[in-house]
């Protein structure tokens, strides 16, 4: 086939956005030829990201249920029948061969009219626990592709395969030397000392960003040098801390292969992107999971690593009274690093993006 069409939804944060761009370059490296199309849910950040990556996108007016009854809990049935007929006319207009769904509000009612109309659909769910959307939609879609074990609980077992998540290829020579010494370049680091990583997500952590001011006094003591992605809402706030010996703040990191490849330790939280990521880049890591999203889903995949000893979690409630111990403890024992590092190198799955796009063109009539 010389021309396939695909259509792509995922988005609502960069952990949805980024899979379905990947999973989009890899087809089009194989399909030179092929016509794509992103739909997402207007207003939020796909509208943004997808162009700025090269495709077309549409916008649907949909957004989830609120856990407390508001205005937008009551217009919800409204956008959901709005978004269902739009989707039927996308579908109807750009004829696919396959529709591909990355999590999100969007991916539910484009998905579900697909599976109706008889068009191929794929799920690719990123987390240890699936949230309701995709539960849902797993009736009727022909293939599942998942990153952790387990999720027969969920999904029909003939439907689910293996792959992983979409990481960024960058990060595949993280081992290479030459590179680590490029990236202690690059960010000015001193090559005799430790350097802690700090991520809180793609739009930044207010309680791990209260965390790391209240610990810069240990860090500096302990020696520790340390760059600190604090997002963009909090980068006024904290940049300050950028005066201080060895303390960078950063609003957001453009080079995150030099930024991973200069690490000795990194503190992030667990959503399934950076998860993906840091059992490529293999350091030892801090996991504090964010309980403020959809079933607690990033202590369920922070748990999944920890569980094959690939990893330390903390969460936010042990902030307080563990983490300075937890911290001093992993910094100081290199056993445990090296332990670690093996471990959660053992669960990347670097091919991820190609099996992926193998199963997508398995489904191409």
């Amino acid at each position: 086939m010389q021309k396939p069409r695909f259509i792509l939804s995922g988005g609502g944060t960069g952990g949805h956005i980024y899979p379905a761009i990947a999973i989009a370059d890899a087809l089009k490296l194989r399909f030179p030829e092929a016509e794509f199309l992103f739909v997402g849910a207007k207003d939020k950040m796909e509208m943004q990201k997808v162009p700025q990556a090269g495709y077309k996108i549409r916008g649907l007016w949909i957004a989830g249920l609120q856990r407390r009854l508001t205005l937008d809990n009551t217009m919800f049935p409204v956008k959901l029948i709005t978004s269902l007929l739009k989707a039927r006319r996308i579908i109807a207009e750009f004829k696919p061969d396959v529709v591909i769904g990355t999590g999100g509000f969007a991916s539910g009612p484009l998905l579900q009219v697909a599976g109706f109309a008889d068009v191929p659909t794929v799920i690719q769910e990123q987390n240890s626990y699936p949230g309701i959307t995709n539960k849902m939609l797993a009736r009727k879609a022909n293939r599942i592709c998942v990153a952790y074990e387990g999720l027969e609980r969920f999904f029909p077992k003939n439907k689910i395969v293996l792959t992983g998540n979409p990481v960024r290829q960058d990060l595949v020579a993280m081992a290479d030397k030459a590179k680590r010494k490029e990236a202690k370049e690059y960010f000015n680091l001193n090559p005799d000392k430790k350097t802690l990583l700090v991520l809180g997500g793609s739009l930044g952590s207010r309680r791990i960003n209260q965390l790391i001011a209240k610990e810069i006094v240990n860090f500096v003591a302990q020696g520790v040098q340390v760059i600190w992605q604090c997002g963009k809402f909090y980068h006024e706030e904290y940049r300050h801390f950028s005066d201080k010996e060895n303390i960078q703040v950063l609003s957001f990191i453009d080079r995150m292969d030099l930024v991973y490849a200069a690490a000795d330790i990194v503190i992030s939280r667990a959503g399934a992107s950076s998860v993906s990521e840091l059992c490529l880049v293999g350091k030892p890591v801090i996991f504090i999971p964010s309980p403020n999203v959809a079933e607690d889903h990033q202590t369920k995949n922070a748990q999944a690593i920890v569980d094959k000893k690939g990893a330390i979690l903390l969460r936010e409630v042990e902030l307080d009274t563990q983490f300075q111990t937890v911290f001093n403890g992993l910094l100081s024992n290199e056993a445990l690093q090296n332990e670690l590092s093996e471990n959660i190198l053992k669960l990347a799955k670097p091919d991820a993006t190609k099996d992926i796009v193998e199963e997508i063109i398995k489904l191409i009539k």
